[in-house]
């Protein structure tokens, strides 16, 4: 039993240490990055997670300039690409150049595209060709690249930011939902409000423009990714997951007042999410365990990409918004 509890103990000093880390990690984004708290915090889980997020909002609110802050603050190797119809795979894992030395001896080289970095942000990833997104999402997939038959794999730790803008659909190709599952969050990226704003036209439009400072180094996301992984999750907890999960797909286990409104639900995928991004939560509020309130906080972000509304549903102008709500209702 003392064996567990040293186990406990330290555990507890590694939260502890880390969740004061974290607080200063937040505090050096918020000074970038201004009235966008939730979606600091969510950018934050994903990571910490290890997973990859999707951004989505309209043009001018920040999500380059908050990727690239992330970039420097946990002190990442950080690559932009500008997603354009043109854009081919090539583009993004790199490809194969046919060299030739003095002798005249020709060999082939590879030379690695942009998604040999430790956090990429896709601009615009509806913009590519689906041949293009799914160059990338399968580096996302399966953290590695394989050319003429050789794999190389993609550094560690390794995250993609897409982002999407949801307006403008003409000349888009949407992301096939097996394609959305890949991203553990959808993060929605909203207008700031008006204290944040005067605070962000006062602090980027004189002499002085703030910037971003290290804060973490990429080993020290790694560990905390561990870290993550380490914290226990309490079986009520668990139950209330699955609870959620399930009653979001159609059919003997979900809501039977909400199975008309659902053409098809998330799957296991949605439940390890969950998981991982309330663990994550908890982690950066410096607490051992996930509580009902990570999950209730990050059901949007984790649900809405990986559920459908039915005809019907959109028919009577009801949102995947407030289905998520009604399905939350039990946890609350």
């Amino acid at each position: 039993m003392a064996n567990v509890s040293d186990s406990q103990d330290g555990l507890v000093q590694e939260i502890d240490r880390l969740g004061a880390r974290l607080g200063s990690l937040k505090a050096a984004i918020g000074e970038i990055v201004f009235g966008q708290e939730v979606v600091i915090e969510q950018s934050l889980v994903t990571l910490l997670a290890g997973g990859h997020g999707l951004l989505v909002g309209v043009p001018g609110l920040a999500k380059t300039r908050l990727v690239e802050t992330l970039g420097t603050v946990l002190g990442l190797d950080e690559r932009r690409v500008q997603f354009t119809p043109d854009l081919m795979p090539a583009d993004i894992v790199g490809s194969e150049v046919l060299d030739e030395d003095e002798t005249g001896k020709r060999s082939f080289r590879f030379v690695k595209g942009p998604v040999f970095c430790q956090l990429l942000m896709a601009d615009e990833i509806n913009r590519a060709s689906p041949r293009t997104q799914s160059a990338l999402l399968q580096a996302m997939q399966e953290g590695e690249v394989s050319i003429a038959g050789q794999r190389h794999p993609l550094p560690r730790p390794f995250h993609v930011l897409a982002t999407q803008n949801p307006l403008e659909q003409e000349g888009t190709y949407p992301l096939p939902e097996a394609q959305l599952d890949r991203f553990l969050l959808e993060i929605a990226v909203d207008y700031p409000d008006r204290a944040a704003e005067k605070r962000m036209l006062i602090a980027t439009t004189g002499a002085e423009v703030p910037t971003a400072r290290p804060v973490l180094t990429a080993g020290e996301l790694s560990a905390a990714q561990g870290l993550v992984r380490r914290l226990p999750v309490g079986d009520s907890v668990v139950e209330a997951i699955l609870d959620l999960v399930r009653a979001a797909r159609p059919g003997r286990e979900g809501r039977a007042d909400l199975g008309k409104l659902i053409a098809w639900g998330p799957g296991p995928r949605a439940a390890q999410a969950l998981m991982l991004a309330g663990r994550a939560r908890a982690l950066i509020d410096g607490r051992l365990a996930p509580s009902k309130d990570d999950i209730i906080a990050l059901a949007a972000p984790v649900l809405r990409h990986r559920m459908a509304l039915s005809f019907a549903a959109r028919a009577e102008g009801i949102t995947i918004e407030h289905v998520i709500e009604r399905l939350l209702e039990p946890l609350r």
